[in-house]
């Protein structure tokens, strides 16, 4: 099967990559390889060759995404990197951690590539972290000798990317069917770019990506945990529910206003205009046709309150700028230590490193501040008060 548009390889044949960066991508006019190890799902592209992705409203509206095929990349290696020699672009969403267990894949892709195809390449990470094309990038030429990473500095390009769209856990009758929120947005650093500008209709190319990545961080991210470590404390089930309670919404709307402080004055965004923002993430929460678990958001508390995520990072920022705590943010924070399901391993473990060492010490761990700083003293404080 190849080819009679532009083609598109794609990493990740999740929920998320078929039902929004390959939608995408098919609007765009792609036909797409999704390369997985799920031998289910390629299976069932390769029978199929094609899927339905359905909007969380009340149209349930839906689109057909056609010219597809998949490659099992634990099977057949081989196939994927035959693909690189004369694809238009590369994408991936499969989760930050798993970015290093493709690099040598996509390394080998490239290696192909070089021989016999000298036009320039874009590989995106379509990951929920800041710079993840850069780290893929740095994962990938550890497996190039220093002939082929001159190769990709020329004719590779790596632009970082700020993908934000709500893809709830699901069952469909159909393995491959998909649903999604309504709202989406991919934004892509254009100064990264080789060659020419890939055309993809609904992504937005941007000079200054850093103040997106945070805006999206600081607000979708930070008000989605937000929402569920705080429905977690009063054993609400859902986001939309969770949200629907005037005590928890109102809470949300200050921790973002808080993280929205510290996106103004750092990225000069109109005051007005994040305003409307941070209420359309709000009103997002609330859509009942998302059925999202309060325990499925919440989990991986570890890395979200790690030094650089959702919650420390724009306390410590709103503390370093303006002198002050931000109140409602270490109130999720505190919440956050608090939240614990056996489903999850990192719930698992942060639970056991309090038992072991107290919060103040796990917190202290998990988040790289000092032990005497004002944020640690709150953070406990809030913790013991809501015991």
């Amino acid at each position: 099967m190849r080819l009679t548009n532009m083609h598109a390889i794609h990493f990740g044949a999740g929920n998320i990559g078929r039902g929004f960066i390959g939608l995408l991508l098919h609007q765009s006019s792609y036909d797409i390889t999704f390369v997985d190890v799920n031998e289910q799902v390629i299976d069932e592209i390769n029978s199929v060759g094609e899927y339905n992705v359905f909007l969380a409203n009340e149209a349930k509206d839906s689109f057909t995404v056609k010219n597809i095929q998949g490659i099992n990349s634990k099977n057949t290696p081989e196939k994927v990197v035959e693909q690189f020699v004369t694809t238009d672009m590369v994408t991936t969403a499969i989760g930050p951690n798993i970015l290093k267990f493709i690099a040598p894949l996509i390394a080998d892709g490239i290696k192909a590539r070089m021989k016999s195809n000298q036009s320039p390449l874009n590989i995106i990470a379509c990951e929920n972290m800041i710079g993840g094309s850069t780290a893929l990038k740095q994962f990938v030429l550890e497996h190039l000798n220093t002939e082929e990473q001159a190769w990709v500095e020329e004719y590779v390009g790596f632009p970082d990317s700020a993908v934000d769209r709500i893809v709830p856990n699901q069952k469909n009758e159909k393995i491959l069917d998909v649903l999604v929120e309504p709202f989406h947005e991919w934004v892509i650093n254009e100064t990264a770019i080789k060659g020419t500008k890939p055309v993809i209709e609904e992504a937005h190319f941007v000079e200054n990506l850093e103040a997106y990545i945070e805006r999206k961080l600081f607000t979708v991210n930070t008000g989605h945990a937000a929402t569920a470590y705080l429905g977690n404390m009063k054993n609400y089930e859902t986001i939309s529910e969770t949200i629907g309670h005037d005590e928890v919404k109102t809470k949300v709307l200050h921790v973002l206003q808080e993280t929205g402080e510290v996106l103004i004055n750092k990225y000069q965004f109109n005051r007005e205009d994040h305003q409307k923002y941070i209420e359309k993430i709000i009103g997002r929460f609330a859509n009942s046709y998302i059925v999202d678990d309060v325990k499925r958001v919440g989990r991986s508390p570890l890395r979200k309150l790690g030094a650089k995520d959702r919650l420390v990072a724009p306390s410590l920022e709103y503390y370093n700028a303006f002198g002050k705590l931000p109140t409602n943010l270490i109130d999720v924070i505190a919440s956050a230590l608090h939240f614990y399901t056996p489903d999850d391993q990192e719930s698992v473990d942060l639970k056991k490193l309090i038992d072991e060492k107290g919060v103040e010490a796990a917190f202290v761990q998990v988040s790289g501040l000092s032990q005497d700083h004002e944020i640690v003293k709150a953070a406990v404080q809030a913790y013991n008060s809501t015991n």
